[in-house]
């Protein structure tokens, strides 16, 4: 049966951490992330994934091909 605490907490939480871990673990692959996308897998009410996709973009006309 699930816990009171919030859905996805791995580990136990006290009364002073009231925010499950996969948070933390969401803020870490956002904070440096410029382009792309962060997705949750969620399995019975619990964040049991976070996958990153990055993304690198490149300034127009840096291919070899002339700038229009």
């Amino acid at each position: 049966m699930p816990s009171a605490h919030s859905p996805g907490s791995t580990a136990p939480t006290s009364g002073l951490d009231p925010q499950p871990d996969w948070i933390a673990l969401v803020r870490e692959k956002v904070e440096g992330l410029r382009f792309g996308v962060v997705q949750l897998v969620v399995h019975d009410g619990r964040v049991t994934q976070i996958e990153r996709t990055e993304k690198t973009r490149l300034p127009a006309g840096r291919d070899g091909q002339p700038c229009a």
